[in-house]
């Protein structure tokens, strides 16, 4: 492997990372920043709408900005858009002001899904590249950030520091890597891609791939597993502390479980993956999730429930990274296909945090994820379609 080819996965590496720390700095502080604006479980299921909504515009806008500017630009700046948001959630919980959290929310999910489409383009690309997976071990990074974060959220919590600092010091201490890393990501990803099509505009309507069925299907195990990694994002301390009676040190501790179990299936997941095949693996780690969830929900003891999770983020660790390197790989039109499926995961996380907090608010958080639940078994039923295509 090249020395460019080497600093650009190390790249790659850091700017999953950094969105992993930022995303479970706002996890583990949920409950403080649930009470510091004093709302319900359907008014904070309004509030994370903001950071769906910002999602899903990052995502839809993203292959037309990734097509103008490439993969690097819209990689960087949205970092510094999830960063920003990160910033205005500080100074909306220090003022409890909720509007200002959902706007902060807003920015950082448009930052996000512009950047997720760009990171993972640029992976896919890599990956072709040096001829060995990757996207795995690049998600696996995205979760490592969430457990370095999930850790000092829970020592910030511990010691109580309000949330404002915890959120702005994060959000400080993330800009140095941005611009250290983002040199050396290459120009033209997705831009030359672009370039090479112009011109040629019969061709991408008869590659059509947006009627691939089979699309679609790995779209549906996106739209699963993005629903379990989100509902657990967006409510596993709040379900823990309200459901089962922890204190919200416990909760984000109970995260921290989750996180570190989708780190190890993630980083471990190359091993099986190469073994197996990804579709055995899809259906192997979709049953993991499904008995994790199961027992989160119907444990009549704390504990249990508690330790479910890490079958949960094992489950849901690895449909994610195999879906994109699948749709990647189905057909011509890379970028468009990992665009369409991966908007099949941004439904989930538009649609996921305000229905389940409506749900939770009449019939409690555990009934809400049998939904979840109900998804992931769909999941397991076409996992299938992540097999590689035959030549």
């Amino acid at each position: 492997m090249t020395g460019d080819l080497r600093r650009r996965r190390l790249a790659l590496f850091a700017f999953f990372f950094i969105p992993g720390v930022a995303l479970a700095s706002w996890v583990t502080r949920t409950p403080a920043i649930r009470d510091g604006i004093d709302a319900s479980l359907a008014e904070m299921g309004l509030v994370l709408l903001g950071l769906s909504t910002g999602s899903m515009c990052g995502i839809l806008l993203a292959g037309m900005l990734v097509g103008r500017r490439g993969t690097r630009q819209v990689a960087i700046s949205g970092t510094w858009l999830l960063l920003f948001g990160v910033a205005v959630m500080a100074a909306g919980t220090g003022l409890g002001l909720a509007p200002v959290v959902a706007l902060g929310l807003c920015f950082f999910g448009l930052g996000m899904g512009a950047g997720e489409i760009a990171i993972n383009v640029e992976g896919a690309e890599v990956e072709r590249l040096s001829g060995r997976p990757l996207m795995h071990a690049l998600h696996g990074c995205f979760s490592l950030g969430t457990v370095f974060g999930a850790l000092a959220g829970t020592a910030l919590a511990r010691i109580d520091l309000p949330v404002a600092w915890h959120l702005g010091l994060v959000a400080a201490a993330a800009a140095p890597p941005v611009l250290w890393f983002g040199r050396w990501i290459p120009e033209g990803t997705g831009l030359a891609a672009a370039r090479t099509k112009a011109g040629t505009a019969p061709a991408l309507r008869h590659d059509a791939y947006w009627r691939d069925p089979r699309l679609y299907l790995i779209g549906l195990v996106v739209l699963a597993v993005a629903l379990a990694e989100g509902a657990a994002n967006d409510w596993l301390p709040i379900l823990m502390v309200d459901e089962h009676g922890f204190s919200p040190a416990i909760g984000s501790l109970v995260y921290l479980g989750f996180s570190a179990a989708m780190t190890l299936g993630r980083f471990a997941g190359g091993i099986f993956l190469r073994r197996h095949g990804p579709a055995a693996v899809m259906r192997v780690t979709a049953a993991l999730c499904a008995t994790g969830l199961a027992l989160v929900i119907l444990a009549p003891v704390p504990a249990l429930a508690a330790a479910s999770v890490v079958l949960w983020g094992l489950g849901a660790s690895l449909g994610f990274p195999i879906a994109i390197s699948a749709a990647a790989a189905s057909g011509p039109n890379a970028t468009g296909r990992v665009r369409t499926v991966t908007i099949c995961g941004y439904i989930a996380f538009l649609v996921g945090p305000p229905l389940l907090g409506l749900i939770g608010e009449t019939y409690g958080l555990r009934m809400a994820m049998l939904l979840v639940l109900a998804l992931i078994l769909a999941a397991a039923a076409v996992a299938g379609a992540v097999r590689p295509r035959a030549t």
